[in-house]
């Protein structure tokens, strides 16, 4: 998971792509990285740190151009500190092309092997991205045959990618003298949303974001989610140009951006996120009432701030006071997204704090989002009874997280999932938990997908099946001995 964005303007960019990036940040804190285009020149700066970290006013104003991409970065491959791995990544030719991605790739070994072998191209880094931009570069040249480059051209080069790459990836580059290339893959995993801007200084502006939040906060018109498989070029006079690249297409987004990863007040592919969050709220109290005794519950309180709209729906539902019991440093980033156990778990109780008087003598039930790892659960639990809590019982938005997910969610080993070969019963004794109630499949689904046109969900981590294939024992075990956390 990681936020992007790129933009076509009347005037200069960098602000702007700044601005955005501050709105995105949630969807990344390692690092953060800014690459604008004057005609044929680039001009770029990329830090580790969070967009306030990585950008001081110098490097604003060497960033020139009114074209421009922009990314951060939570890392699901390679080092999260590591300054090679920040994006936005570049290749000099064809033309020069910088490239930002938010996803992750399954056939990163098959593809290091091809662009050695094969494509004669070296990369610097562990970054899949760096192997996707260096893909897409090598389909580039092969459809020039003289001439200036067509859009069309561009479309075929994208297709061949589809071709050759596995996993999730939405993506945005810019082609140095050309314009703004973006692109989503077969199945829509990983969200990219269009918008326009009327200007009365000139042509049409453009934007595509990872969340539509980005597109309304700056005035523009939001067109439409690009479409799984699909490309959309915005070429130098302002003109958009798209095409279906992909064979075959399906749209089958990421369960998990509807449950944590996605702001509340954005909209991805026609799905509100906050009121997705509501409907799994309602349904998760159906599941506490059949598990837990009404007697067993005095008040629901959220983990803030990605439950709170659920934890509102079962309070609601239930019949039983709704009560703020934990408070949230804002300074403090996102525990599941924080590199290794150890600074997750130290993190939580910097994260949180507990106002004891909402605790002291009462039965809690408390409702989160997901438990993944199970360490800031367990820490949470620990504090409510600390505070005085008589009974402590934890529930979950989400169904129980038994596999790793490969499409871009730092859960990538088996061994680290709390319910990875466990009962509920079980997870409630490592827990300390009175209850643990999950979130049914079925049901999450429903949440997500009521009254659209949407039927299949990407639910890996929860149901073990893998949209794009591929994903099977040997590559588990592989991913383990390479990215165990």
């Amino acid at each position: 998971m990681c936020g992007i964005i790129g933009m076509f303007c009347v005037d200069s960019v960098n602000q702007q792509i700044y601005d955005n990036l501050l709105l995105l940040q949630h969807r990344g804190q390692d690092s953060a990285g800014i690459a604008t285009m004057d005609n044929h020149t680039f001009h770029m700066h990329k830090a580790t740190g969070r967009v306030r970290e990585a950008f001081r006013t110098r490097d604003m104003r060497k960033l020139f151009g009114n074209v421009g991409i922009g990314h951060v970065r939570y890392a699901t491959r390679g080092a999260a500190a590591a300054d090679v791995e920040v994006q936005p990544f570049y290749v000099n030719a064809p033309y020069g092309i910088t490239f930002v991605h938010n996803g992750n790739l399954t056939n990163t070994h098959q593809l290091e092997q091809e662009l050695f072998k094969v494509d004669r191209r070296h990369t610097n880094s562990s970054s899949d991205t760096e192997m996707l931009v260096n893909v897409l570069a090598t389909e580039i040249q092969a459809q020039i045959t003289g001439g200036d480059l067509t859009p069309d051209q561009l479309f075929d080069a994208v297709s061949s990618l589809h071709r050759r790459v596995q996993g999730s990836y939405a993506a945005i580059a810019l082609i140095a003298g050309h314009g703004l290339l973006a692109f989503r893959d077969p199945y829509g995993i990983r969200p990219l949303i269009l918008g326009r801007r009327r200007s009365d200084k000139g042509p049409d502006e453009w934007i595509v974001a990872s969340e539509s939040l980005v597109i309304e906060n700056n005035g523009y018109e939001i067109i439409r989610d690009i479409n799984p498989g699909e490309a959309v070029y915005i070429d130098f006079d302002a003109n958009m140009h798209h095409r279906q690249c992909a064979e075959i297409s399906k749209l089958i987004p990421c369960a998990f951006e509807y449950v944590y990863l996605a702001r509340p007040d954005s909209v991805m592919n026609g799905i509100s996120v906050y009121e997705s969050r509501l409907r799994m709220g309602d349904r998760l109290a159906k599941t506490i009432a059949r598990e837990i005794p009404a007697g067993d519950i005095d008040v629901v309180m959220p983990i803030p701030d990605s439950a709170r709209p659920s934890a509102m729906q079962v309070a609601k539902q239930l019949g039983i006071e709704y009560r703020e019991g934990f408070y949230k440093n804002r300074y403090v980033g996102r525990t599941f997204i924080m590199p290794g156990q150890a600074e997750r778990k130290k993190s939580v109780r910097q994260k949180l704090n507990v106002l004891a008087a909402e605790f002291t003598g009462k039965n809690v039930l408390i409702v989160d989002d997901s438990i993944v790892r199970g360490t800031t659960s367990k820490e949470i639990v620990q504090m409510a009874r600390a505070a005085g809590a008589n009974k402590v019982a934890f529930t979950s938005a989400a169904p129980p997280v038994r596999y790793p997910n490969v499409y871009g969610i730092n859960m990538p080993t088996r061994g680290e999932l709390l319910a990875y070969g466990r009962s509920v019963e079980e997870i409630s004794d490592i827990l300390s938990a009175d209850h643990v109630v999950y979130q049914t499949v079925e049901d999450l689904l429903e949440s997500i997908v009521q009254n659209t046109g949407i039927k299949d969900l990407e639910m890996s981590c929860f149901d073990g099946h893998y949209v794009t294939g591929g994903i099977d024992e040997e590559y588990f075990i592989w991913l383990e001995n390479n990215y165990a956390s």
